[in-house]
């Protein structure tokens, strides 16, 4: 299985609640554990701004590039402007584009980064500039390698901007599982919105993570799925309400690839949100999701 990440992802925030080092971090322990091998891991090139363009405004586009976002437009974003995070996230969603190019080719491929799923088509909000991966879709689409797409958005936070970005688009299928009481509001829906209540464990949220899963793809066959793989049901998490085991996060991700494997459909994994008080925490739960979908490689798409 394929790895991409570059060095470039970190978003440079300093001392911030979203520790965007853990994706250096991820890349160091899949080494030392020797989950992956270093030739495993690929470098991706930065999205180019026509494929930041089949999602977002040129106008939002043309902003970012130049350090002209208002002071509102920042606020909303609960990130810090910079063009090292320009930088980072031209990056991540080139990775997000490769990692399902690479999907395609061995079944699964993980992005060491992106997820950035609360980014709108003209505005950035809640830690996400660009919607790394609906960038991937529209550019795998675009190619013709793929027509049909489904997300899989396990993040504790509803995938607001995504299900704005294909809000009646019957080429893609949105899944959210997510707290409901919990950030964003509102929440645009999404294709299937899985609510679950604060304080959810373990057996719950796979059991309805499950059945979400099967009601989808009994409806829809897609020729991709992008799992957006959130650290944060957990349930040390700074930002989340749910009281998911690390051991019970793995068994999650378990249920993704098993369910699409069972259909032969391939999956790109993007990272997401992940804020443990422990940040060592974050890092298992990261790299027990790529130690999962490496069992889950090198079998024949048909």
């Amino acid at each position: 299985m394929k790895l991409v990440y570059s060095n470039q992802y970190d978003l440079n925030l300093g001392n911030h609640v979203f520790p965007s080092i853990k994706y250096r971090l991820i890349k160091e322990k899949l080494l030392r554990d020797r989950i992956v091998d270093a030739q495993d891991i690929v470098e991706p090139r930065a999205a180019s701004e026509d494929d930041i363009a089949l999602v977002h405004s040129r106008d939002y586009i043309r902003k970012l590039q130049a350090g002209k976002l208002s002071y509102l437009e920042i606020l909303r974003l609960e990130i810090p402007y910079s063009p090292e995070l320009v930088r980072a996230v031209w990056m991540a969603a080139g990775g997000s584009i490769l990692a399902g190019r690479l999907a395609l080719e061995d079944g699964t491929a993980a992005n060491i980064g992106g997820g950035f799923h609360h980014a709108y088509p003209d505005h950035g909000e809640g830690f996400c500039v660009l919607n790394d991966f609906a960038i991937g879709i529209r550019r795998l689409q675009k190619d013709k390698l793929i027509e049909l797409a489904m997300t899989v958005d396990c993040d504790v936070h509803h995938g607001n901007g995504t299900a704005a970005i294909f809000a009646g688009d019957p080429s893609v299928y949105t899944l959210s599982i997510h707290q409901v009481n919990n950030y964003p509001y509102p929440k645009p829906p999404s294709t299937l919105d899985i609510n679950l209540r604060d304080g959810v464990e373990d057996e719950e949220y796979c059991d309805e993570l499950g059945k979400g899963i099967d009601e989808a793809l009994s409806n829809f066959k897609p020729d991709l799925i992008y799992y957006v793989a959130g650290a944060d049901p957990y349930q040390d998490d700074q930002l989340g309400g749910l009281k998911l085991s690390i051991e019970g996060l793995e068994r999650r991700d378990r249920v993704v690839f098993e369910k699409a494997r069972a259909r032969n459909i391939p999956v790109a994994v993007t990272l997401a949100g992940g804020y443990s008080r422990q940040v060592e925490d974050t890092i298992e739960i990261h790299t027990n999701t790529i130690r999962v979908a490496k069992e889950f490689s090198n079998y024949s798409i048909s």
